[in-house]
C-alpha cells in the first residue's frame, strides 16, 4: 500500500464511459467509468488551481486544491453540523411526540412550533447524513466548473 506523501493528496480523475438509466417503477442507474490516480501538491497557504489530464481523453481539468489545515477545518465543521443536525432531530421529534400526543381544549390549537419542529425533523432527517458524509469525504480538491466536452468528468476522493 502507498504511503501519504507530506503536502500532497490523492485524487482520482474519474473519466464516465457510460450514464444509463433503466426500468420505469425500480428505476437502475448504470454509471461506468475508467479512472486514474493522481497526486496533487497542497500549496503552502490559500488555495491554489491545479491542471490534472484526463487519461482516456486527453482534455485538461482545473482544479482547486485548498491546504491540509483548511481542509481538516472544513471537514470538522462538516461534522460537526452533522452532529448538531442530529440533536435538533431528536429533541424537534421528541417535541413533536410531547404536543402532538396532548389533548387540547376545544377551540385551543397547536403551538407555533409544532409545525417548526415538523420541518426541522424532515430537513435534519436529510441534512445529517449528506453533512456527515461529506465531511469524510472532503479532501479539499474541488473541480472547477468545466465546459460541456468536460463535463463527462469527475474529481473523486481516494481514501488511504
Amino acid at each position: 500500500m502507498n504511503r501519504p506523501i507530506p503536502g500532497t493528496v490523492e485524487v482520482s480523475v474519474r473519466h464516465i464511459l457510460s450514464d444509463r438509466t433503466t426500468g420505469f417503477l425500480t428505476r437502475t442507474r448504470r454509471i461506468t467509468w475508467q479512472d486514474n490516480l493522481s497526486r496533487v501538491r497542497r500549496p503552502a497557504s490559500g488555495k491554489q488551481s491545479v491542471e490534472l489530464t484526463c487519461p482516456v481523453c486527453d482534455a485538461s481539468l482545473l482544479a482547486e486544491v485548498r491546504t491540509e489545515a483548511r481542509t481538516r477545518r472544513t471537514s470538522a465543521v462538516l461534522l460537526v453540523l452533522a452532529a448538531l443536525s442530529v440533536i435538533v432531530f431528536f429533541a424537534a421529534f421528541g417535541y413533536a411526540v410531547h404536543e402532538g400526543g396532548r389533548t387540547l381544549p376545544e377551540g385551543q390549537s397547536l403551538p407555533v412550533l409544532f409545525p417548526v419542529s415538523i420541518a426541522s425533523i424532515f430537513v435534519t432527517f436529510v441534512a445529517a447524513p449528506v453533512l456527515f458524509l461529506q465531511g469524510r469525504r472532503y479532501n479539499g480538491v474541488t473541480m472547477l466548473d468545466a465546459p460541456k466536452p468536460r463535463r463527462i468528468h469527475g474529481i473523486m476522493p481516494v481514501r488511504g
